[in-house]
């Protein structure tokens, strides 16, 4: 096979790698180093990522501190793959998310590690909330993305990956999300008279699973009120609420948890992405006490705990989460993203550009995935890196580091606002 290696060179992944690839066609250059909020492509031209690993690198790229703990835990002989065998690294993970994150927000939990994916979280959620309670439905909500295995699937509403299952999806119910009506309709007063009717022909649920945020289905954020509802219909029904904070989470809205705003206490937390802190695989079932009756190895996986990413994942909450300050720098880097995202949605009035979000996690809806496109791919050429989302990729999706430095965060919404100038 003929071989071509100059630099930023697509060669080999268009002749070598599968058509499934995606992030390579939005992004066609060959990138070769990363630092904080900051890309480099093997021409030595920087971008500035407002991608984050689509939510896996809140703290950044190559943050030199998580390095440095995995460099450390690599020369000692650390244990790297132990399936589920009890190891320090694991115990210490677990002592520290204990004492820095849940028990000074009320929180008990029981850990269970899943495969290294947030797929692998949400399926073992399902699968766990179906034995607790001898049901077997789902009720998931419009717009939600849940991963692309085919439990996380079926609770995952965009037509494009379902329709890539091969196989008929079953076991999960659609209802409205939080404003999927209009901002005037409260859907849970729907899904209460649903549950209530036993005519509607939906059956009452092992659980209900929701995220705070929206992430992949357009960034629609829930108010606190709807959330409040929701956890309330799950105690009156004898239903789970399982949260999915796997894009959401890990500090992406400000606090810790994104559901914290809503003084929630979900019965089971899903995270993932960012909880390794540096781009590691590590996913995590968060589940309350007595829902433990999983059997000795009933629910398995090759690579759960993950103790190099555990490593990291324990550096991270001891560097950024035993004050506030992380907290406080996503507040007000989140006003000022959605401020400057408001400002460009101004020009753009006349398409009805609009803008949602909460925290590092904003949206610019431009209506049309024609326009987003448009809009991404000049960003691009001057030095952004964005991606879309929503039902027909309408939505450019903002995800900067949490820690990006306030000239590279307005340098990356200066290129943002350009794009959309030019594309209106």
């Amino acid at each position: 096979m003929p071989q071509e290696s100059s630099s930023n060179s697509l060669f080999a992944f268009e002749t070598l790698e599968s058509n499934v690839r995606s992030y390579s066609r939005s992004f066609p250059v060959v990138f070769r180093t990363a630092a904080g909020a900051i890309l480099e492509d093997e021409d030595g031209r920087e971008f500035v990522d407002f991608l984050s690993g689509a939510g896996t690198l809140n703290y950044g790229h190559n943050d030199p501190d998580l390095l440095s703990e995995a460099i450390k835990y690599l020369d000692s002989g650390g244990i790297v793959h132990g399936l589920d065998m009890a190891t320090s690294a694991k115990r210490e993970f677990m002592e520290c998310v204990d004492a820095i994150i849940l028990r000074p927000r009320g929180l008990t939990y029981k850990f269970q590690f899943p495969g290294p994916t947030g797929a692998n979280a949400v399926e073992a959620a399902l699968k766990l909330a179906r034995k607790v309670t001898g049901r077997s439905g789902v009720i998931s909500f419009t717009n939600g993305f849940h991963g692309v295995s085919l439990g996380a699937l079926a609770v995952t509403g965009n037509r494009y990956y379902r329709d890539a299952a091969g196989l008929p999806l079953a076991g999960a119910v659609f209802m409205p999300f939080d404003g999927y009506w209009g901002a005037d309709n409260d859907t849970s007063d729907y899904l209460d008279r649903v549950l209530a009717d036993a005519s509607s022909g939906v059956d009452l649920p092992a659980a209900i699973i929701t995220e705070t945020v929206q992430g992949d289905g357009g960034i629609h954020p829930a108010t606190k009120d709807w959330l409040r509802a929701i956890e309330r219909l799950c105690k009156k029904y004898g239903v789970l609420l399982i949260v999915d904070d796997i894009q959401a989470g890990c500090g992406r809205t400000g606090s810790f948890f994104s559901f914290e705003f809503a003084d929630l206490a979900p019965d089971m937390v899903l995270l993932s992405k960012s909880l390794s802190g540096c781009g590691l695989p590590l996913s995590l079932l968060l589940l309350k006490p007595e829902l433990d009756v999983w059997r000795p190895g009933e629910h398995s996986g090759t690579f759960r705990g993950n103790n190099l990413a555990l490593v990291t994942a324990t550096a991270a909450l001891k560097k950024y989460w035993t004050n506030e300050k992380l907290s406080q720098c996503v507040t007000q880097s989140g006003r000022l993203a959605g401020e400057r995202l408001q400002q460009a949605a101004q020009s753009g009035r006349d398409h009805g550009l609009a803008v949602r979000g909460r925290g590092m996690m904003q949206g610019l809806d431009c209506g049309s995935g024609k326009l987003a496109g448009e809009i991404a791919r000049k960003a691009f050429e001057y030095g952004v890196v964005v991606e879309r989302c929503g039902s027909e990729d309408q939505v450019i999706k903002v995800l900067p580091p949490l820690t990006i430095d306030r000239e590279t965060l307005q340098r990356g919404l200066d290129i943002l606002d350009k794009s959309v100038h030019e594309s209106v």
